[in-house]
């Protein structure tokens, strides 16, 4: 028998409210399958489970809040001493930006998501249930078509309630919360160190607008994905800033998970994971990327995104900040950040010429690392971009 627990998606996580049971006793599952929504701080996420079995009992009820670890579901299975992933991270510390994506237009149906599941914003859920709003006939107007609360008030054509904007409140303070106690909590356990360097970014840009001009627009790159790219192979020379630190050890990681740190639009940051970012080509990279987005601000994000990443890239480039100075979000050991690319005089063989030059920072754990391993990793990234088709 296997004991299936609330799982913990990030050091600023203790507890989680159980929306939905995608499941049912008897039902077969798989590894990787979506098997629950569980409502965090950050929103609603989709809960896989990591072993084969048979769903034998649920334990927990929709709409209870339950601690990270408690037992939530039996399953009949034969991998009882399976590991789920480590969680490693949801949110970072500083801000990120990613590139704006447009709103997606409202769907002629209701809109789905995995497995036939409608996308549904948790402010928007418990404004539904105060207006017996059934959610299945309601279009969404959110990313992917996810249902918002405004969409639900339209179905019923009921005027905005008072206690909307309050429950958004209450929200964006969790989140502050939860986001500041999990600093506080990196500050006071992990002896930061940090170091930065500037790099010539003019090859990069160069190199992406001769291949834009090839591609079709739906499928142009930005340089956030050469930059994703190059933090991602820079780890093969300096290992020991990819993993965690758990249990008084390092805990090195073989894949390389970026965490893509995203603003939300109501307020607030997470973190998920870019899976094997060094292995996938810059086209893909920017697919998944593009779909992080939406998905980290319309709902259904997967558990293992937030759980996994073995390091965070952050950029408040396009706010115009030049250097950022990120906070490592435990149990990583390192994190990235990157600043708004500048035209500067920059001396090119021996001449000075204007070049377009970005500042990149590394904050990184002195328990595992130091100085000249993380000015060895910044000098591999400033390289690899020097070679963006290489990546």
């Amino acid at each position: 028998m296997y004991d299936f627990t609330m799982p913990s998606l990030g050091a600023d996580m203790d507890k989680g409210t159980l929306v939905e049971w995608l499941v049912k006793p008897g039902d077969d599952v798989h590894r990787g399958d979506i098997v629950a929504v569980v409502e965090t701080d950050k929103g609603a996420i989709d809960i896989e489970i990591f072993v084969a079995g048979t769903v034998r009992e649920l334990v927990v009820p929709p709409g209870r809040e339950v601690p990270v670890g408690a037992l939530l579901a039996r399953l009949d299975s034969d991998e009882v001493s399976a590991p789920a992933p480590s969680p490693a991270a949801a949110v970072s510390a500083p801000a990120a930006v990613p590139p704006s994506e447009p709103a997606a237009k409202p769907p002629p149906a209701a809109p789905a998501g995995p497995g036939g599941r409608l996308r549904v914003s948790p402010l928007a859920r418990r404004r539904a249930a105060e207006l017996g709003v059934e959610l299945a006939g309601v279009r969404g107007s959110g990313p992917h078509g996810a249902i918002t609360v405004a969409d639900v008030e339209a179905a019923t054509g009921a005027p905005a309630a008072a206690a909307a904007p309050a429950d958004a409140a209450a929200q964006r303070r969790a989140m502050r919360q939860a986001i500041g106690a999990a600093m506080a909590r990196s500050k006071r356990e992990i002896p930061h160190y940090y170091l930065s360097e500037t790099i010539d970014l003019s090859p990069a840009l160069d190199w992406l607008a001769e291949e834009n001009a090839r591609r079709p627009v739906s499928e142009r790159l930005l340089y956030a994905a050469l930059l994703i790219k190059a933090v991602a192979r820079a780890l093969a020379e300096v290992p020991e800033l990819n993993g965690t630190w758990r249990n008084g050890a390092f805990e090195p990681s073989a894949a390389v998970h970026v965490g893509a740190a995203i603003a939300l639009r109501g307020g607030g940051l997470i973190a998920p994971a870019l899976h094997d970012a060094g292995e996938r080509d810059l086209g893909e990279l920017m697919t998944a990327f593009r779909d992080l987005v939406r998905r980290a601000r319309g709902g259904g994000l997967r558990s293992s995104e937030l759980s996994d990443p073995t390091i965070t890239v952050t950029s408040l480039g396009e706010r115009g900040v030049e250097t950022v100075y990120p906070v490592i979000y435990p149990p990583q050991v390192a994190i990235v950040g990157f600043g708004a690319v500048r035209e500067r005089p920059w001396v090119v063989d021996g001449a000075v010429q204007p070049r377009q030059r970005i500042t990149a920072t590394l904050a990184a754990d002195h328990r595992v690392s130091d100085g000249h391993r993380g000015g060895l990793f910044l000098h591999a990234v400033g390289q690899l971009l020097q070679q963006p088709e290489a990546l």
